[in-house]
């Protein structure tokens, strides 16, 4: 399993977080995401992928566009990701205490994608950027389901 990193458009380059529709009020204590991740050639440790980064970043853009445009998301993470599907996340908040053995706390999870899954409003759906550091195993678009 991979650990990773708005309504409207959230995206996570170099920059921080942006969306559309003005700055966010605080973030939740918990949050349960649903997750496509398109990585490419290397970046997927026990996975041969062939793709490589301008057409993971190309896929991940389109997904993002199907999807904000009313596509059934489960639909595309069976279709798509590089993840295991269903690729839901259950994830406490900095400071909380996971409430069961299948909630990861955001620090353990890439940095990007706790950014991203944190920032959305529910039903909200945002892309994690491919970084070296922040998101190491490609791209992640992320609907908040909880």
């Amino acid at each position: 399993m991979v650990a990773l990193g708005l309504a409207g458009v959230l995206s996570l380059p170099a920059g921080g977080c942006t969306s559309q529709g003005g700055p966010r009020g605080a973030e939740p204590q918990r949050v349960v995401v649903q997750h496509v991740l398109v990585s490419f050639t290397g970046k997927l440790p026990g996975k041969m992928i062939q793709r490589s980064e301008e057409e993971a970043r190309e896929l991940a853009n389109d997904i993002l566009g199907r999807a904000e445009g009313g596509e059934d998301f489960d639909a595309l993470v069976k279709e798509y990701t590089d993840d295991s599907y269903p690729g839901l996340y259950r994830m406490a908040n900095h400071g909380e205490v996971p409430q069961s053995g299948d909630e990861y706390r955001r620090e353990d999870m890439v940095p990007g994608f706790g950014d991203v899954a944190f920032a959305l409003a529910l039903d909200g759906i945002g892309l994690c950027e491919f970084d070296a550091m922040d998101s190491p195993f490609g791209f992640h678009v992320i609907k908040r389901t909880q």
